[in-house]
């Protein structure tokens, strides 16, 4: 007969209950990443530890209303109530991709009263990567 492994469990010293409350956050990043389907929006403190995030399918929309500006704006203002309530005042904005989300992310985040240190696009561009598929003959 085999012995009975007890399991060691990371959750044992008592860590169990949320520290979202916790903690205020004086400055942080906004990550927007925009696709034409979504648009997706984390917030994280300086060390890039996500406090908050939101997306547009999370804030209730589906089908083709998730790649409009007005989900994007929905879905941003929802990520940022939380980090308003923490204390944030500062932010530095890195906006990715090419989606219609991108500028209204922006407005939103400029409407909630955090002062931007910076706005960056971090778009990755290929310098000529891969190359692209044979044309297609009809």
């Amino acid at each position: 007969m085999a012995k009975a492994v007890p399991k060691i469990s990371s959750r044992r010293n008592g860590r169990i209950s949320s520290r979202k409350g916790a903690r205020s956050i004086p400055k942080g990043v906004i990550h927007v990443q925009a696709s034409f389907n979504n648009t997706i929006v984390a917030v994280t403190d300086v060390r890039g530890r996500v406090v908050s995030w939101s997306s547009v399918g999370t804030s209730g929309f589906k089908g083709t209303r998730k790649g409009t500006p007005f989900a994007a704006q929905t879905a941003t203002a929802n990520a940022i109530r939380t980090i308003v309530d923490q204390g944030m005042q500062r932010a530095e904005v890195m906006i990715k991709g090419p989606g219609l989300g991108r500028d209204a992310a922006l407005r939103a985040i400029c409407r909630s009263g955090i002062l931007l240190t910076f706005v960056r696009d971090v778009t990755p561009m290929p310098h000529n990567g891969c190359r692209p598929p044979k044309k297609r003959r009809v």
